[in-house]
């Protein structure tokens, strides 16, 4: 049994569709939910679905070890950040390596680090007239979007594209993909 914990800091969509994805899988389970929103719609999902969740401040997660402990007393086998908005640090990194994964509304490198995120990246998108974006699942390391990419998914931008329809095309792939992606870490774990 593979234990998956999720992080968001949003509305909650991706976390709601990884939910759903492993519903009815046996050898998944969602452990909680973390958010550090507390007016965060993932919560609403979150009890709707009927999944565990925590919410935590900026020290739970820096200085005191609330969700360190957190993490510990739930043995993930994957930690997965999904639309969360802070940057993991470095203590839970080292105690879970290889075991965080975020996505990311961009090809990385291209429209990566601080302050990119969410309409942000789709915006900047439009304004640079790319004629491609896409999704980006990675690992986490202790830098905004710096980590080893795992799987990438591209979609065409048209000129007459606003953010809005960008963003559009970008949920899709991160519905259709990052799932799938989260099982197959999985069983390559299992593998091992």
């Amino acid at each position: 049994m593979s234990n998956v914990i999720l992080f968001a800091s949003g509305s909650g969509t991706n976390v709601e569709n990884i939910v759903n994805f492993f519903n009815n899988d046996t050898d998944v389970t969602i452990k909680c939910i973390l958010t550090n929103n507390p007016d965060a719609f993932v919560i609403e999902r979150a009890k709707r679905l009927n999944i565990p969740f925590k919410v935590f401040n900026r020290e739970d997660l820096y200085k005191n070890g609330t969700v360190l402990k957190i993490l510990k007393d739930n043995q993930p086998d994957l930690i997965v950040l999904s639309g969360f908005l802070w940057l993991m640090p470095s203590e839970i990194i080292k105690e879970f390596p290889d075991k965080i994964i975020n996505i990311h509304p961009a090809l990385l490198p291209k429209y990566g680090g601080k302050g990119m995120y969410g309409s942000k990246v789709h915006k900047a998108i439009v304004n640079n007239r790319e004629n491609e974006t896409g999704i980006t699942i990675h690992y986490v390391n202790e830098k905004y979007d710096e980590g080893n990419i795992i799987f990438q998914a591209r979609c065409e931008v048209l000129p007459s594209d606003t953010p809005d329809d960008v963003a559009e095309k970008v949920h899709k792939l991160e519905y259709r993909y990052f799932p799938e992606i989260i099982k197959q870490l999985l069983q390559k774990q299992n593998n091992k």
